[in-house]
């Protein structure tokens, strides 16, 4: 019986001196430590300072350059449709006209007025000058010939009369006809000047109903196309009533609304980058006209630039542009794949003495390939690309470490 108790002990003993060896082995050697994994190999970078473009976000919409609801100025049927919605229309095209009779007779009438003014003080009926010498008119001619015979009939018994041959009555009766002659002769100098009135009230008259047979018919007055067409062809008009909208849409007019933090920032003649729904490429312009005051309801302020139009883009579109107030401001940069997001957590690997180090950072302005580093990183330090699941403690190993330089290109930045 004792030889079999001294057997079964002996495993016992082995067993308890194997689970304190193991028990006492150095943390560096246990499973699972990333210190004994086998060094990976990864490529790097350097954070480098380099000018980026300072951009400020804003929103807005895209409005035509001007727009305009039309009307004919004259009350009429309308006879003339030129245009319909779409329609795109050069300066001055025809949009559409009244029924122009009416006024073409009027103009006829008026013509013949004119003709007539012009035929009371001697002038020819057609002509374009109304220049006229009043004393020249056969009106004054004529009073002013009376005038002369009576004055020169008073003379005569005037002479007479001292030597006794005409008698005192005679000579006041020529007294009498001299008065008389020069009061026609006033009368006919204002009946001149009257009918040189008439003939400037007649041109004007004249004029009025040219104006009046041109305004029967309305002009495009800018390139652009038809919005909206609201009158029908054979509908009578008042004068005034709309009958198209027309909008010129080369370029656009870009209006967005700039925070009051970032207003101060916003300048006329800055860059402008604008991206609409359903495009991927970015439209450039330049910022045209700033408020001078912020909206005091919303805290805003309100920009406008002038954005060129290749006919893709329309009124009304809703756009997020990139106001770009400063082109070159410097910022420590990485590559944009040495980032990592984690439950919004963004982290980096850095590459210290050969194994990998976590840090958490906070990020910037983004461009293509690139992203800024605010805080949580400095220049000259090394930064793992495309780090996967590095941890902290892990060995690595460096493929090639790029040496730092400042880049000296001009970066297109997406925003912060």
């Amino acid at each position: 019986m004792k030889p079999a108790h001294g057997q079964s002990a002996l495993p016992i003993l082995l067993l308890a001196t194997l689970t304190c060896s193991c028990s006492k082995a150095p943390d560096s050697q246990r499973p699972g430590n990333p210190g004994n994994a086998a060094a990976r190999a990864v490529r790097v970078a350097v954070v480098e300072t380099q000018p980026m473009e300072r951009v400020v976000l804003a929103t807005g919409s895209l409005l035509a350059q001007e727009q305009a609801t039309l009307s004919i100025k004259v009350p009429g049927r309308l006879h003339t449709v030129a245009v319909d919605l779409g329609s795109v229309v050069k300066k001055g095209d025809l949009l559409a006209q009244v029924d122009p009779k009416d006024y073409e007779l009027r103009v006829k009438q008026s013509a013949a007025a004119l003709a007539q003014a012009r035929a009371a003080l001697g002038l020819p009926l057609d002509g374009t000058s109304d220049t006229v010498e009043i004393e020249k008119t056969s009106l004054v001619k004529e009073a002013q010939a009376v005038l002369n015979e009576a004055a020169r009939k008073r003379e005569r018994l005037v002479e007479l009369s001292k030597t006794g041959i005409a008698a005192p009555s005679e000579l006041d009766t020529a007294v009498a006809g001299h008065l008389v002659a020069l009061n026609k002769y006033e009368a006919a100098l204002d009946e001149a000047r009257t009918r040189l009135a008439a003939l400037a009230q007649r041109r004007a008259e004249l004029a009025i109903a040219d104006k009046q047979f041109e305004d029967t018919s309305l002009r495009a007055p800018f390139d652009g196309a038809i919005q909206q067409r609201v009158a029908g062809l054979g509908e009578f008009l008042p004068a005034g009533t709309p009958v198209v909208t027309l909008v010129r849409t080369d370029p656009l007019r870009l209006r967005v609304e700039v925070t009051e933090r970032e207003a101060a920032g916003v300048r006329a003649g800055q860059p402008v980058r604008l991206r609409v729904e359903g495009e991927t490429n970015a439209v450039r312009g330049v910022l045209a006209r700033v408020s001078p005051a912020i909206v005091e309801q919303s805290r805003m302020l309100i920009a406008e630039a002038d954005v060129p139009n290749d006919g893709s883009l329309r009124p009304g579109l809703f756009v997020r542009a990139e106001i770009v107030t400063r082109e070159r401001d410097a910022g420590l940069a990485i590559p944009a794949s040495a980032l990592i997001v984690f439950a919004g957590i963004e982290k980096v690997v850095l590459a210290r003495d050969g194994k990998a180090a976590e840090r958490t950072v906070i990020t910037g302005r983004r461009g293509p390939v690139w992203i800024e580093i605010v805080s949580g990183l400095k220049a000259g330090e090394v930064v793992v690309i495309d780090p996967g699941n590095l941890r902290t403690g892990q060995p690595i190993s460096v493929l090639d470490v790029p040496a730092p330089q400042t880049s000296s290109r001009s970066l297109e930045s997406s925003g912060p």
